[in-house]
């Protein structure tokens, strides 16, 4: 797999994920504003990347000489949802506390979150049986992390322990990212791999073609998890045909002062629904509601794979 982000001659490198699956290009971020306005583009997502690249960025702005407190809350204010954006810059924050530079702190939390994923993946292996097939929604791959992957990095482990895994993706609209990015990370892999619309994830349980659900999480919090929009209805279709419904999620990605339905859902542009490549698939005046998450209830979910181990939902 191509590198998620990396720095490199005082520049943050980050794959453009809204290219992908067919052209694979990098941007260049040279300013902590320019790291910002690649997180609210979706140049990089998922929640563990999105911290790492906070804490690029307010490496960044201590570069360029840059107020780190304005700094801290620019970045920030970037997405409202993903958690690990704000831990991430709490940590540089810290760190500066302790005459640790930004940069120390940022190169830190990315080789963490390598060895993070890698040890969810070990716990996620545990739960995984012979000839399993498991299905996923949205991108908890290596594109949504440092590398490896939380949801993905669970499948990843099985399928490196030898078991004849074979994996589902929603295609996960409107951006897409099951099938630009979950499938293109398999295929890079050689893991079995199909791709079904949204909306047949219930009739693929119905059938009893799915053994488990494995996804990630931007935020777990008392409540739930909040995760890509779609995801309660997977976790209900799994619940009413008894499929384990597993959620794989760093530490860092746990809110213990919020209840889940108390954060802020993040509502995105209209376009992300109304157009596909850019070509509008109804009338452009079309009144449209695109949150950018749901929230899957605690009595939904079998349990949280953390590198700490097999968690109960809080």
């Amino acid at each position: 797999m191509e590198k998620t982000l990396y720095w490199q001659d005082e520049s943050l490198f980050l794959i453009d994920q809204r290219k992908l699956p067919h052209t694979i290009e990098y941007v260049e971020c040279k300013t902590y504003q320019e790291a910002i306005a690649a997180i609210k583009t979706m140049v990089v997502r998922g929640a563990p990347a999105i911290g790492v690249s906070a804490a690029y960025a307010m490496a960044l702005a201590e570069k360029n000489n840059e107020n780190l407190q304005q700094a801290a809350k620019d970045i920030k204010a970037a997405r409202p949802t993903a958690v690990n954006l704000f831990w991430a810059v709490d940590q540089v924050l810290s760190g500066l506390e302790n005459n640790i530079t930004a940069q120390e702190t940022a190169k830190r939390l990315h080789q963490e979150d390598i060895a993070i994923n890698k040890k969810i993946g070990e716990y996620g292996n545990t739960v995984i049986d012979e000839n399993d097939t498991i299905l996923t929604h949205c991108n908890a791959g290596s594109l949504a992390c440092a590398d490896y992957g939380t949801a993905l990095g669970v499948i990843r482990a099985a399928h490196e322990d030898g078991k004849n895994i074979n994996v589902i993706c929603d295609e996960t609209r409107p951006v897409l990212q099951g099938a630009r990015l979950s499938v293109f990370e398999m295929q890079q892999e050689n893991i079995p791999v199909r791709l079904i619309v949204d909306g047949a994830a219930g009739h693929m349980m119905q059938k009893g073609q799915v053994d488990k659900v494995v996804i990630g999480a931007d935020r777990v919090a008392k409540g739930g998890v909040a995760n890509k929009i779609g995801s309660l209805m997977v976790a209900l279709a799994a619940k009413r045909y008894d499929v384990p419904f597993y959620v794989a999620a760093p530490i860092s990605t746990f809110d213990n002062e919020n209840n889940i339905f108390d954060i802020t859902i993040e509502q995105r542009d209209k376009d992300e629904v109304l157009k596909i490549n850019d070509k509008y698939i109804t009338k452009k005046e079309t009144q449209v509601e695109n949150p950018a998450f749901d929230i899957v209830e605690s009595d939904l979910i079998t349990g949280i794979i953390t590198e700490e181990g097999i968690k109960k939902a809080l």
